[in-house]
């Protein structure tokens, strides 16, 4: 099992480089095109459409090391009045409905980018393909749901805090 969780752990680290790169991308890119716009009246044509792919591999990959590391809010004042094993029932039930969830959104997105693929279709100005990011967000639901599988791994083992 420990096997797993390494290698849950690395994909999601994986990822989140991946998030962190498209994050300072999309950054620089906007910083660009605003300087270059306003000092030179030459913007960088298709910068909009640009930002909105690279904002969706920036959440969509960071999506499983938030989860790793329980990154996200947790709303748990109801879950605190169970002792150990309620709390533990509770994150497992949880856990698994978020599985299910995460499974049907991959495998629509690939569905859906196979539909992109077939269409051909692509971005308005720039013309890049919008299938890649479809499958590249599949992929990341795929991958939560192994972080969620060790979160349950996590939890039956005791090392859940």
């Amino acid at each position: 099992m420990g096997a797993i969780l390494w290698i849950a752990e690395k994909l999601s680290k994986l990822m989140s480089v991946i998030a962190g790169a498209a994050l300072t991308f999309i950054m620089l890119l906007t910083v660009c095109d605003v300087f270059l716009r306003y000092f030179f009246d030459r913007p960088i044509i298709g910068t909009f459409e640009i930002v909105g792919l690279g904002g969706a591999v920036a959440i969509g990959f960071a999506l499983p090391i938030t989860s790793w590391m329980r990154g996200h809010i947790f709303v748990d004042f109801f879950v605190v009045k169970f002792n150990k094993v309620g709390q533990g029932i509770i994150n497992v039930i949880t856990r698994l409905v978020s599985i299910g969830l995460f499974y049907i959104i991959g495998h629509n997105l690939i569905k859906y980018g196979y539909d992109l693929y077939k269409s051909g279709e692509v971005s308005l100005t720039r013309q890049i393909p919008f299938y890649p990011v479809a499958y590249g967000m599949a992929v990341c639901s795929f991958i939560l749901c192994l972080v969620l599988i060790c979160d349950i791994i996590k939890i039956f083992g005791g090392q859940y805090e």
